[in-house]
């Protein structure tokens, strides 16, 4: 077995060393007038009459923190929350995008089932229903393994728990995450 060595040499070191105090005796030349506050135009919202509401993106389960902008109960405009512990005032591309897919048209907002051959709406009881009778189906047909469950990196670490703990008492370990595939 081969150790790494991970050794700065005394040159190097040097090196680095003036470099990070050259940035750092820089950063003191800049320009106070970078970063300004922000005008009471500029602090109004976008939208009379809306109201800004503290969520989290439900992209993943990081759990940044967004201030959503709602008018008459639409979503209408949002930004990073700045006093967020998590996210710290940021946003991945993904959560920056939230609202779209939020308004996308195309995005399902009740079940939908196939029947001769056309998709129409039904209702969450019928759905469910209907994957209970397919799910105890293929448990009596081909055993608790002809099912595989998926997590994902959108569920929390409870809602993690939920899927493992459905997947014993359905008799499987078929169980992975979704990054895997």
């Amino acid at each position: 077995m081969t150790e790494l060595n991970s050794r700065v040499g005394r040159r190097s070191f040097l090196k680095i060393g003036a470099l990070a105090g050259v940035f750092g005796a820089t950063g003191s030349l800049a320009s106070d007038e970078t970063i300004r506050q922000a005008s009471e135009a500029e602090l109004k919202e976008a939208h009379a009459g809306s109201k800004k509401v503290k969520t989290i993106c439900t992209h993943c389960s990081v759990g940044c923190g967004v201030i959503a902008e709602v008018k008459d109960g639409v979503w209408i405009r949002q930004e990073a929350a700045h006093d967020h512990p998590i996210s710290k005032g940021g946003h991945c591309c993904k959560g920056a995008d939230m609202i779209d897919k939020y308004r996308a048209t195309n995005r399902l907002r009740k079940p939908i089932e196939k029947v001769g051959g056309k998709w129409q709406v039904t209702d969450w009881d019928n759905a469910m229903t209907k994957i209970a009778a397919k799910l105890t189906q293929l448990r009596n047909d081909h055993g608790p393994d002809s099912v595989m469950l998926l997590g994902s990196a959108k569920v929390s670490n409870e809602q993690s728990y939920y899927i493992r703990k459905f997947a014993a008492f359905f008799g499987t370990n078929n169980i992975d995450h979704q990054a895997r595939i």
